[in-house]
């Protein structure tokens, strides 16, 4: 039996007219999820739809963030295009929260630096190694990718991440990369690649504050274990 339409329900349970009248805070992750795809199917409504797109991981935006278009477009009423308009606003979303953490963000501990990068590299299945420029007060400047690599590597150019912090007139740096395998335990490389980078620092009188590694849970900081 087929589920009755949006079209027929009450104006103030239907989400775009509630998000008018009400407020988008007083609409539900399926109820926004429903505006962006737009249409259900023959079978089911785009609020339905979508609350069993959010029920397929467990009602968690950041594993719904993981999908790959592939994935959303197994659900039916799902197409390319509602696909990737739900991976763009979930995108955008991550990016407008890190925006929002890093202005005039002071870093006082690696927990501050983890709880800013988290949400960029934390849940990523590729390797990725950023810079964070600081002022002498400890302020960010400017973070910077730096790379983009495999699944349990990236190449990281010295000259061009010194280059961007003189060009910055940074202070310090604080570099940051993902393990996507979970593993917190920097790696011989990891290792000989933070040495490189403290010593071309020093040369140049930009200080390297602090090296982390990141899970979608957890971080290990060099400057913490005593290993910079």
């Amino acid at each position: 039996m087929n589920n009755i339409s949006i079209k027929s329900w009450a104006l103030d349970d239907r989400p775009r007219e509630k998000l008018l009248s009400k407020g988008k805070i007083n609409l539900s992750d399926t109820e926004l999820i429903a505006i962006l795809i737009g249409s259900g199917n023959r079978e089911e409504s785009a609020v339905d739809l979508a609350k069993r797109i959010l029920q397929s991981v467990n009602n968690n935006l950041n594993k719904l963030a993981k999908l790959t278009k592939n994935e959303l477009t197994t659900f039916k009423g799902i197409g390319e295009v509602k696909a990737i308009a739900i991976i763009t606003a979930l995108e955008l979303g991550k990016r407008h929260q890190f925006e929002e953490v890093i202005k005039l963000t002071k870093i006082n501990s690696s927990n501050d630096v983890f709880n800013l990068m988290k949400p960029l590299i934390g849940d990523l299945e590729h390797e990725e190694f950023w810079v964070l420029y600081l002022n002498n007060a400890n302020k960010i400047i400017e973070k910077h990718q730096i790379s983009k690599g495999g699944l349990t590597a990236t190449i990281v150019d010295v000259r061009l991440l010194y280059k961007k912090g003189l060009a910055l007139a940074a202070v310090g740096i604080i570099i940051c990369h993902n393990h996507p395998s979970g593993k917190l335990k920097p790696s011989n490389s990891d290792i000989d690649l933070t040495k490189k980078i403290k010593l071309a620092g020093e040369t140049l009188d930009i200080k390297l504050l602090d090296h982390l590694i990141i899970t979608e849970k957890a971080y290990f900081s060099f400057a913490d274990n005593a290993t910079l």
